[in-house]
């Protein structure tokens, strides 16, 4: 299933050979390299982050369960706290960074309520999606949050306040518009939401997804366009020397970026905001790295520098 936050499947264009892919996105980085991570089986939930400075949706969708009139109640105790303790410093100290873990793990449970309409400035779109998983059914929800924490530690090892738009402690959701509304309340520096596609097997790499101008009705990224362009320019350029990932075969004309309009959680934001689809869940060899505790670790790292360099200016 096609979800919100992934961009659509488009015709696989000629792979980048590993040393253009490098040079193109290291900006100017030393020591660009790195090499990918073996396979390994996915643990249940996510592998635990180590404490220093770190460590589905089913191949099918379930049956719908019937439509509810309201929310359920969280099924889940809160996880604790996702702020960085008042008395870490660091080179990061004073700054606020929202973590947006992709979709619910148990989306497909609440069919109805994730298929509910919400305004996303331009038009209405569906609250959330179910995501996707590899074909062993490690689903992409797993995935963002395991990213996410490994992403949250590295941060507040460097004195930044980080939060979690959704920490595993909900049934469903948040709706693309709340995710948004998060970073906003926040006023962070910069919001990263995390994901992984779903495209055709042979399609390969990671996009950084930037916002396009769009100004419509609730949604004006006006301002926040060129910050967030330089956001997503220096992760790209950092994952690809953190993992040793080429940048997406298939979109962003071998750039590692893409531009879209037509993302909730990117036309609401009012703060510097970036999608980063960290491979392809559908394609093996994408799949076995997404599913290596060790190329995670790599990946956190990879997004952790750039948001660092980012804010660092």
């Amino acid at each position: 299933m096609r979800h919100d936050e992934s961009a659509p499947p488009t015709p696989r264009r000629p792979a980048l050979s590993a040393a253009a892919g490098l040079t193109l996105l290291c900006l100017g980085v030393a020591g660009c390299g790195g090499g990918g991570a073996a396979q390994a089986q996915p643990g249940k939930g996510g592998d635990a982050v180590p404490s220093s400075a770190a460590a589905s949706a089913p191949a099918s969708p379930a049956a719908p369960s019937p439509a509810r009139t309201s929310p359920s109640p969280p099924k889940r105790a809160a996880s604790p706290s996702p702020t960085a303790p008042e008395t870490v410093s660091g080179p990061l100290s004073g700054k606020t960074v929202v973590i947006d873990p992709g979709h619910n793990p148990d989306n497909h449970l609440h069919t109805a309520e994730i298929n509910r309409q919400v305004d996303i400035g331009t038009t209405h779109k569906e609250c959330d999606t179910t995501g996707t998983s590899t074909n062993s059914g490690y689903a992409e929800a797993r995935f963002t949050l395991d990213v996410s924490h490994r992403l949250r530690t590295l941060l507040q090892a460097q004195g930044a306040k980080v939060v979690l738009t959704y920490d595993d402690d909900r049934a469903f959701g948040p709706c693309v518009d709340e995710r948004a509304r998060i970073g906003n309340r926040a006023g962070a520096d910069a919001v990263v939401s995390v994901h992984a596609d779903g495209s055709a097997a042979g399609n390969r790499g990671f996009h950084v997804i930037l916002p396009a101008s769009v100004r419509g009705g609730g949604a004006d990224t006006s301002k926040i366009v060129g910050p967030s362009r330089d956001l997503g320019t220096r992760i790209a350029g950092l994952f690809v020397r953190a993992t040793g990932s080429a940048p997406s075969n298939y979109i962003g004309g071998n750039t590692g970026l893409d531009t879209r309009k037509d993302l909730g959680g990117l036309n609401l934001s009012t703060v510097p905001k970036v999608f980063i689809e960290c491979g392809n869940m559908r394609d093996p060899k994408d799949a076995a790295l997404l599913t290596s505790a060790g190329w995670r670790q790599k990946a956190a790292q990879g997004i952790a520098d750039g948001i660092s360099s980012y804010l660092k200016g």
